[in-house]
This record gives C-alpha cells, sequence and structure tokens, in this order.
C-alpha cells in the first residue's frame, strides 16, 4: 500500500508539473499574439510619412479618379435622359437667358392688360386713415407710434 501510494503521489506530481507546463505554454502564446496584433496595429498607424512629392502623386491620384467618376455619372445620367440642368446652371451655359425676358416683352409690344374688375374697389377696403389721427404729421416718423 504504502509503495502505491507513493507510486500515485508521483504521478500526481508528475501530471501538475505537465498541467503547469501546457498552461504557462498557453500564457506565452496568448501574450505572443496580444504583442503581434499589438505589433500590427501600431504598423496601421504608422504609414508612409507625408512628403511634398508623395502628397502631390497622391493628389494626381486622386483627381484623377474623381475625374473617372464624374465621366462615369454624365454618361449614366445621358444614358438615363437625367440631362436636365438646373437653371443656375442653365444660365451660367447660356448667358442669353439673362436678357431673354425683357426680349419676350419687347417682342409682345410690352403691353400688360389688366382686367381691373378682378380687384376690390378701393373704397370697400378698409384701410387705415392716416387724416382721421389728429397727433399724425408725415414729416415727423415719431408721430405714427402708439403711446
Amino acid at each position: 500500500i504504502v509503495m502505491i501510494f507513493t507510486l500515485v503521489t508521483a504521478v500526481q506530481e508528475k501530471l501538475n508539473e505537465i498541467v503547469d507546463q501546457i498552461k504557462t505554454r498557453r500564457e506565452e502564446e496568448k501574450k505572443q499574439k496580444e504583442k503581434e496584433a499589438e505589433e500590427a496595429e501600431k504598423q496601421l498607424f504608422h504609414g508612409t510619412p507625408v512628403t511634398i512629392e508623395n502628397f502631390l502623386n497622391w493628389k494626381a491620384k486622386f483627381d484623377a479618379e474623381l475625374l473617372e467618376i464624374k465621366k462615369k455619372r454624365m454618361k449614366e445620367e445621358e444614358q438615363a435622359g437625367k440631362n436636365k440642368l438646373s437653371g443656375k446652371q442653365l444660365f451660367e451655359t447660356d448667358h442669353n437667358l439673362d436678357t431673354s425676358d425683357i426680349q419676350f416683352l419687347e417682342d409682345a409690344g410690352n403691353n400688360v392688360e389688366v382686367d381691373e374688375s378682378l380687384f376690390q374697389e378701393m373704397d370697400d377696403l378698409e384701410l387705415e386713415d392716416d387724416e382721421d389721427d389728429p397727433d399724425y404729421n408725415p414729416a415727423d416718423p415719431e408721430s405714427d407710434s402708439t403711446d
């Protein structure tokens, strides 16, 4: 019995050592992965240093990409039939539109007919008469104020 106890104790100690080794190995691997992830994250934030040459190269590429995108949009709009210009765009492209209304009126003879029967009589309107106010003085702007 003493010998079995000694063997079982030795096996238990050996198993505990193996488990401890496995735990330490896993912790080391975990720390290593965290360290690698941290370094990868640092590399993401550490990019190419910006110089005037790098910036100008990037800007040229960026402008070319934007121009391509605009051209594609214009082609798509033309194909879709949505090539309607806004009012501002119309005036910017065709300067004859600046005077088109004046030209239209001149061509019509500048005669505008108004049907006065559509309007009320001035007597029917309830307008305040300034003559009714004894304190009203048209030359004095403060005389119109109410007390």
